[in-house]
Parts: structure tokens; C-alpha cells; sequence
């Protein structure tokens, strides 16, 4: 998260710089102006501040609003050509420690909400008859049945899967990427190692996996945040066991 931030600050501050000292909308922008494409050329850099804005994620941050004008100053002062008076060799030590202080405070906030949310969730997935829990908190639902043995931990599987958090969005996907994924079933998350000997070849279970069993409250950067609930759809399509050790002569 630190590396993230830091390294895509130039950036922002790039993106927020075209836009400063302009509260004209857009909508009043003059005939003139689009024709000669200005009014398109804003448009664009307009939509880049706010992508390089999202992608930062500098909302979270939680800057007041006269630390949001220190910050629009220093962007002023570089987009204009100025100095900075600030020694980086100085400062960075100490944009850094900032910088891990705020975020930190956002990943104890997302945390939280994060593990209320899943929970919850877990609470009401109990009355659900389709799904089983196993005592490790891992819930799981056959989807289609498969045939032949379960896999062990120390096989190697190929599969076809989806991810999702639990607000439906998909943060993984092996079907979209139209390529199945193949790996060691002990060197994956444990929600995956214990949920699929659950299933055989041409199984396809849905698993509900609380956070513990998936990233746990560190999350994983990028895209994975703390205290995450994750729902997997995965479709078990071949099981190759390792091979046997040769028989000493």
C-alpha cells in the first residue's frame, strides 16, 4: 500500500493540476472552445484526473479540506514551473511515515467494516440448507457432482473458476480470462485446499470462504482488502497426482 501510494503521487498530482484554479463546469464551456477541440482535450484530462484520483485512492485518506489546499498548492508550485522549498531527502522520510499513518487508519476503518459484514453474512449462510459448514468456518455447496476420487493436498489440479467479494463484484476469474488455472492444491489459499477434497473430477462447487481461511486481515495488495469474505465458484477438471517416488534398488 505504501509503495502504491507514493509511487502514484506524481501522477495525481499531474492530473489535479490541469484542473486547478478552473471552477468553470463543463457544460458552460464555449461553442468556440469545442470546436477547436479544447473542450474535447479538457474532457480527456479531466476523465485522467479522475482515474489517476480513484487509482490512488487519495479519498481515503481523509485530508481536510486545508490540507487539501497545502496539497493544491504544492501541485500549483510544480505545475508552474517553481522550486520546491522542500528538501525531499527531508521530507520524504516524513511523507512516508504520514502516508503509513493515514493508510493505516483506512485499513483498521475497511477492517472493520470488512469483518462485520462477513459475520453477518456467515450468520445468515447458516440457515441455508444447500450449504455445508465444516468446523474450520469454510461453507460449501455442490453445484455438479463429479466421479472418481477426491484430491490430495500434495496433487496438482487444473481448474476453472470465478472469485467474488460479497457485494457480487468479481475480482478474479479464470473463465473470463478463457484460460484454466493450474496448481499445487496445498499451495493455495486454505479455503481452496480444504473445500476442494470436498469434490472429484468434474465437481464444481460454490465456497464460501471467511477471511481467515483466504488473505486474512492484512488483505493482499493490490485489490484484495483486509477482512475479506470471498465466494468462489470452482469447477474441478482434472486431478494429476504426483508422481511416485522410484523404488530403491
Amino acid at each position: 500500500m505504501k509503495l502504491r501510494l507514493l509511487s502514484t503521487l506524481p501522477l495525481l498530482a499531474l492530473a489535479l493540476a490541469s484542473g486547478c484554479g478552473k471552477s468553470t463546469p463543463a457544460s458552460a464551456t464555449t461553442p468556440a472552445a469545442a470546436a477547436t477541440g479544447d473542450f474535447a482535450d479538457a474532457k480527456v484530462i479531466e476523465a485522467y484526473g479522475w482515474f489517476i484520483g480513484g487509482q490512488t485512492g487519495v479519498s481515503e485518506i481523509g485530508f481536510s479540506a486545508d490540507e487539501t489546499e497545502a496539497l493544491l498548492r504544492g501541485i500549483r508550485g510544480a505545475a508552474t514551473g517553481q522550486k520546491s522549498p522542500y528538501d525531499m531527502a527531508v521530507y520524504g522520510p516524513k511523507l512516508d511515515e504520514l502516508m503509513q499513518k493515514r493508510m493505516g487508519a483506512v485499513m483498521a476503518k475497511q477492517l472493520e467494516k470488512n469483518a462485520a459484514e462477513g459475520a453477518a453474512y456467515f450468520a445468515k449462510l447458516k440457515d441455508n440448507k444447500s450449504v455445508t459448514m465444516l468446523p474450520s468456518g469454510l461453507g460449501y455447496e455442490e453445484l455438479k457432482p463429479g466421479s472418481g476420487p477426491a484430491p490430495k493436498p500434495t496433487d496438482t489440479v487444473k481448474v476453472h473458476y470465478t472469485g467474488k467479494f460479497l457485494d457480487g463484484t468479481v475480482f478474479d476469474s479464470s473463465v473470463e480470462r478463457g484460460e484454466p488455472a493450474e496448481f499445487p492444491l496445498g499451495n493455495v489459499i486454505a479455503g481452496w485446499t480444504e473445500g476442494l477434497q470436498k469434490t472429484s473430477k468434474g465437481g464444481k462447487l460454490k465456497l464460501h470462504v471467511p477471511s481467515k481461511l483466504a488473505y486474512g486481515d492484512a488483505g493482499r495488495s493490490p485489490g484484495m482488502p483486509p477482512g475479506a469474505t470471498l465466494i468462489f465458484e470452482v469447477e474441478l477438471l482434472e486431478i494429476n497426482p504426483v508422481a511416485a517416488a522410484p523404488a530403491a534398488k
